[in-house]
């Protein structure tokens, strides 16, 4: 008998990634529920009942209607937030907690529902000291790193460990005449810090001395490694010079790849590694809402078809 359930797919409405997953899931005759939590309420409803049978109900996009207790599999990506522009200050600060505890709690606690990632998980992997520690206990080699709002400890670091970097903790958008723009990672002297790094936390960290980075997206329990070759200390910021060429991942990073996954709940990841001339793999993060479909794009491997089965709850 087929699992009629679908799979809610929980995105922007401009997301080529979640499209082509989509169309994949489509040619399959999995049924596919999308929306965009930041919809909620002028196009998206919400209506849950919690009894001691569990959660029930159902959530109404313009074109689709999920049972909250018939979902195979979420698929949580890059929704956009709430906002109630309509609304005075306050009132909008209110409906936005209310918005977010309310509908962001349901789409939470589906039962019986694969979360690729839960929402919950991927907010406690976006922190970098908490990647960072995970790192090092899954057996990762981790660059030495610092996180300081102290000017004559970020000194110090730099001059003990140079060269070094500076590495945003987020990244948020900045608008620079009216051009989209984020804070770069760079490399840092001593002699560059100043005052005005006790106005907020900083991370800085040990430059590993790389001869190519590696790209490892794993989707549930496959993995598939890219070296990515270019003369960039960060390669996304320009990919017009990068070359790609997959590789086999080795058994004991596989293993701390499942073994951070599992800290965090995760069942997709992307990570990224420096490699060094000794052939050493450096970590470097992972993020759990990585882009990854270029890549197949680049490099033919077989990525949206592995997310696919996974969403499908594929055997």
């Amino acid at each position: 008998m087929s699992d009629t359930r679908p799979v809610l797919v929980v995105t922007s409405l401009y997301d080529p990634t979640a499209d082509v997953v989509i169309s994949e899931l489509h040619d399959r005759g999995v049924p596919v529920v999308r929306f965009d939590s930041g919809n909620f309420p002028a196009s998206l409803s919400v209506e849950a009942e919690i009894t001691q049978d569990g959660i029930r109900g159902r959530i109404d996009t313009p074109s689709r209607t999920a049972e909250l207790d018939h979902v195979r599999a979420l698929y949580y990506r890059r929704p956009t937030g709430f906002a109630f522009p309509h609304l005075d200050e306050q009132d909008a600060r209110f409906a936005i907690t209310q918005a977010r505890y309310g509908l962001g709690g349901v789409i939470a606690s589906l039962p019986d529902c694969l979360y690729v990632n839960h929402p919950h998980f991927i907010g406690d992997a976006e922190f970098k000291p908490s990647g960072l520690a995970a790192a090092v206990e899954a057996g990762f080699q981790v660059p030495r790193t610092l996180i300081t709002s102290n000017p004559d400890a970020a000194r110090a670091f730099i001059k003990q460990h140079s060269p070094a970097i500076y590495k945003p903790l987020w990244n948020p958008i900045y608008r620079i005449d009216d051009i989209s723009s984020v804070v770069k990672i760079a490399e840092v002297t001593a002699e560059d810090i100043d005052e005005r790094v006790a106005g907020t936390a900083h991370m800085f960290q040990q430059r590993v001395p790389k001869t190519a980075d590696i790209r490892v997206t794993v989707i549930g329990s496959r993995t598939f490694s890219v070296r990515i070759d270019s003369d960039l200390l960060d390669w996304r910021t320009d990919y017009s010079r990068l070359s790609y060429t997959p590789m086999r991942t080795p058994a004991e990073i596989e293993l701390s790849l499942h073994e951070y996954m599992d800290h965090f709940g995760l069942h997709f990841g992307a990570f990224d590694f420096a490699l060094d001339a000794e052939g050493q793999w450096w970590f470097l993060e992972c993020n759990p809402s990585g882009q990854w479909h270029w890549l197949e794009h680049e490099t033919g491997l077989p990525m949206c078809a592995a997310l696919a089965d996974l969403l499908e709850r594929k055997p």
